[in-house]
């Protein structure tokens, strides 16, 4: 059976193990090793457990902890062109690199990318197909839903989707100008309401299980993020036709099952 660990999602560090405890893939890596390590330890996973490991973008919440991780664990890296040539030109990895465009089947499961708007490099998404048929997404740090994107994403069983920050906690916070303006803007990331309008076109497509991710610790809680997507959710019922999750700050165990 599929399943889907998200150990740390915020603005500080974000990482998702996939597969079982035996072998899997790893989406991801914005935290020391030690606490990597601490996680896998939390849900009884080996770190010699992770394949292979998936960079969305270069950003240091997502890569941070990649240059210990590959000296320690020698597996290949996937990513875009451009987020590889940037990591091999900041020497932010010690593995072989390999560009993921076409896709790539690791531990029985197909993964491939979708562009998303983001101010980096190459930013992508993940899409992940299992051996059972069962699909899964990661859709992460992205100013908004393109065509390309819910054409990747859409009719997915289970999506770690971003509900980045309260529009109004954002607006009247305490970050600069510049910071607000980055953030609302299309290379930005995903509101509340947008990703409540984008999980509301998944569960219509067939989509089951809906984790919301990469909560901003200042501008967002998880009780505001969930109360709106599922405000957008009306006419659905909760935990019957679709289940919704958080992903944690940081795992104390846990996973979501497809």
């Amino acid at each position: 059976m599929a399943r889907i660990y998200p150990l740390f999602s915020s603005s500080k560090g974000n990482s998702t193990y996939i597969g079982n405890k035996d072998e899997g893939i790893l989406i991801d890596d914005g935290v020391s090793f030690s606490k990597l390590k601490t996680a896998l330890d939390a849900n009884g996973i080996s770190a010699d457990a992770i394949k292979a490991v998936f960079v969305t973008h270069e950003h240091s919440d997502h890569i941070k902890g990649l240059e210990v991780l590959t000296k320690k664990i020698k597996v290949p890296l996937f990513s875009r062109r451009g987020t590889l040539e940037y990591l091999q030109k900041k020497n932010c990895i010690s593995c072989e690199c390999f560009d993921i465009s076409d896709g790539v089947e690791v531990c029985g499961m197909c993964v491939t990318s979708f562009p998303t708007s983001h101010d980096a490099a190459e930013s992508c998404g993940y899409k992940i197909l299992f051996r059972d048929g069962k699909t899964a997404a990661v859709c992460t740090d992205l100013g908004y839903v393109s065509d390309e994107v819910e054409t990747a994403v859409i009719g997915t069983d289970c999506v770690l989707l971003e509900a980045n920050y309260d529009v109004e906690m954002l607006r009247s916070g305490i970050y600069p100008y510049y910071l607000k303006a980055r953030i609302f803007g299309k290379q930005g990331h995903l509101s509340n309401p947008d990703s409540g309008a984008f999980a509301a076109k998944l569960v219509r497509s067939g989509t089951t299980r809906l984790i919301l991710g990469h909560l901003s610790q200042e501008n967002n809680t998880p009780a505001i993020a969930e109360k709106t997507v599922s405000a957008c959710l009306n006419g659905f019922e909760r935990n019957s036709d679709y289940l919704l999750y958080t992903a944690p700050v940081e795992t104390q165990g846990g996973f979501i099952a497809l």
